[in-house]
């Protein structure tokens, strides 16, 4: 029903796509913007696009990877977009220890550093969990292009969170 609804371009499959993927596109979205308001944009624009193009899916496998693949694009486009738009960070006062919102943090300090692209890679391959296949498909780009984005990313953030961890050693040590 809802792969006949969307390409015909009936607007209560709306409803059956938000129920089915609207958690993890709006999370994959979020993973790469860091900004809820704005994963709920590429949400509605995700499914938007869903079903304004609906009749381009061959594929009925393919619906969760064709959705993740226009809502990563769409993170993408916007987090260009506004790559200009300088975010402060305050950090609160807490007890002088490690917790696992330190952690969580930290993690989420590393990835916000990467590059947009090398982001999406991250979160489609290991959030949302495609094949390296599938992430090259979604972004438009070769295998070996995803592999050297993905080992990249995960170097840059092992930097990053090596950092972190001493600045933690110094400000808990």
């Amino acid at each position: 029903m809802t792969l006949d609804a969307l390409r015909g371009r009936r607007p209560e499959v709306l409803g059956d796509l938000m129920a089915c993927y609207g958690l993890e596109i709006q999370n994959v979205a979020y993973l790469i913007l860091r900004d809820w308001s704005r994963a709920e944009d590429v949400l509605v624009d995700t499914l938007l696009a869903a079903l304004d193009r609906g009749n381009s899916l061959r594929d009925d496998a393919a619906l969760r990877r064709w959705l993740l693949r226009i809502a990563a694009n769409k993170a993408i486009d916007a987090r260009r977009s506004s790559s200009r738009i300088v975010q402060l960070h305050l950090v609160p006062d807490r007890e002088a220890r490690r917790t696992f919102e330190d952690d969580r943090i930290a993690l989420l300090g590393a990835v916000e550093n990467l590059a947009p692209r090398m982001r999406a890679a991250l979160v489609l391959r290991y959030y949302a969990d495609l094949p390296v296949r599938h992430v090259a498909e979604a972004l438009g780009t070769s295998e070996n292009t995803i592999k050297t984005q993905l080992r990249e990313a995960l170097a840059h953030m092992r930097v990053s969170l090596g950092e972190a961890d001493d600045f933690l050693e110094d400000r808990h040590g």
